[in-house]
C-alpha cells in the first residue's frame, strides 16, 4: 500500500509539473508581482514589456525596494531599480520577458535571475539602436552566479 501511494504522489507531482508547463505552451497568462520606486520610470517600460509578453502583473510601488531586495536574497552584485517575484523565482532589474519564460520552461534549482544595473537597451532601457552587451545571471540563495543568457552590443 505504501509503494502505491509514493506512486500515486509521484504521479500527481509529474502531472503538476506537466499542467504549468502545458499552461505556458497554451500561452496562458503569467501572474507576476513586481516591486518598484515610484520615480523610476524605466521600470514603468519594463513593465509594459512584460505585459506584452502575456504576463499580468500586480505592481507595488514602494519607497523601500531595498527590504523587498533584502528579503528575497537579491545581493548588490545583482541588483537594479525592480524586484519582481513570478513562480517563487527572483527577478531581478530589466530581463527579458523571453529569459523569463525560458527558466519558468526549465525550472532550474536557483533562487532567481537578474540583469545588474541599467544596460543601455534592455527591456525599458531602450535608447534607439545602442544597446550595451549585458550578461543576464542566474544566482542562488547561497550568492552563487552563473550566466543564463547574454547579449551581444549593437550601434
Amino acid at each position: 500500500m505504501k509503494i502505491l501511494n509514493s506512486m500515486l504522489a509521484l504521479g500527481l507531482l509529474v502531472l503538476n509539473g506537466s499542467i504549468k508547463a502545458e499552461t505556458l505552451e497554451a500561452g496562458k497568462p503569467v501572474a507576476m508581482v513586481v516591486y518598484r520606486s515610484p520615480s523610476c520610470e524605466c521600470c514603468g517600460k519594463w513593465l509594459e514589456h512584460i505585459k506584452n509578453n502575456n504576463f499580468t502583473v500586480k505592481d507595488i510601488v514602494t519607497d523601500d525596494v531595498q527590504t523587498v531586495k533584502d528579503k528575497y536574497g537579491v545581493s548588490a552584485a545583482m541588483a537594479s531599480c525592480h524586484t519582481a517575484i513570478v513562480d517563487g523565482y527572483v527577478i531581478e532589474g530589466h530581463v527579458p520577458a523571453n529569459d523569463i519564460m525560458n527558466l519558468l520552461k526549465t525550472k532550474p534549482k536557483i533562487a532567481g535571475i537578474a540583469v545588474p544595473g541599467m544596460p543601455k537597451g534592455t527591456p525599458g532601457m531602450e535608447m534607439g539602436a545602442k544597446k550595451d552587451a549585458y550578461k543576464v545571471v542566474s544566482f542562488d540563495k547561497e550568492n552563487n552566479y552563473k550566466v543564463f543568457n547574454s547579449y551581444p552590443e549593437s550601434q
